[in-house]
């Protein structure tokens, strides 16, 4: 088959469209491409918002007595918008909650309109009692089976005891093992059908007499006991080993 001139010019004019329209379409991708990485955050940017984040936590949550409150920011996608902000970044939070384990801060550039939530794991250790040896039911504690350690408190979400002198003295409830946390469920500072000192404090005058405990008792909680000499039962709240004082 013979193509004429006239059939070839059009057949050429038809190829460089397609070419030109092909060409046009990559180049539009490639600017959108690198438009949206020329707005992604920087590393820098990045670890400047979590810095943010943390710092705010640390600073307005409250660390346990004699303890250490650590925070740690999530990681955040290098995708999202972000500038060097020209102005300090504000933080903020809807709670303040120390015990949660998380907390969300809301990380704003005001200069540059935005903004991006950072969530914050809460880490907070503090003294517990710890035991050094290991513990019997029935056993009483001396200062050689229990120890001070810097315990998680998330991990610990019973009550414990942060002196050892809240401890030694008592009885163990169950078997502990070494490094178990010794908590108040553990113990009785002042157990049941034991002898008890009892004080009564009226007044600022203290008279002290003896009798038995009606039920097992840690540190600061309130108990029955029974009065040896007139036989009364009363309550009262346990302040030592074997000790409970009653006021009138």
């Amino acid at each position: 088959m013979v193509y004429s001139k006239t059939h070839w010019y059009f057949v050429t004019i038809t190829k460089c469209r397609a070419i030109y329209k092909n060409f046009n379409h990559s180049i539009g991708f490639l600017l959108v491409f690198f438009s949206f990485y020329a707005q992604s955050a920087t590393i820098e940017q990045i670890e400047a918002i979590q810095q943010a984040a943390e710092n705010y936590i640390i600073n307005n949550v409250e660390a346990p007595t004699g303890g250490k409150l650590d925070a740690t920011a999530a990681n955040i996608d290098t995708r999202v918008f972000a500038t060097d902000c020209p102005s300090p970044l504000e933080t903020s939070s809807s709670s303040l909650n120390g015990s949660a384990s998380n907390i969300t801060v809301l990380v704003e550039c005001y200069d540059d309109n935005w903004k991006l939530y950072v969530p914050v794991r809460l880490t907070l250790s503090g003294p517990q009692v710890t035991v050094a040896s290991p513990l019997s039911r029935g056993q009483i504690i001396t200062n050689n089976d229990v120890t001070i350690s810097m315990v998680d408190l998330h991990r610990s979400r019973r009550q414990g005891f942060s002196s050892l002198n809240a401890v030694v003295g008592a009885k163990v409830k169950r078997n502990l093992n070494v490094g178990n946390v010794v908590e108040t469920r553990d113990i009785c500072v002042v157990c049941r059908n034991e002898t008890v000192v009892i004080r009564a404090v009226k007044q600022g005058m203290v008279i002290t007499t003896k009798g038995t405990a009606l039920t097992d008792g840690a540190a600061g909680e309130q108990i029955r006991v029974k009065n040896t000499k007139s036989n009364r039962i009363i309550e009262g709240i346990v302040t030592g080993i074997a000790e409970v004082t009653v006021h009138f």
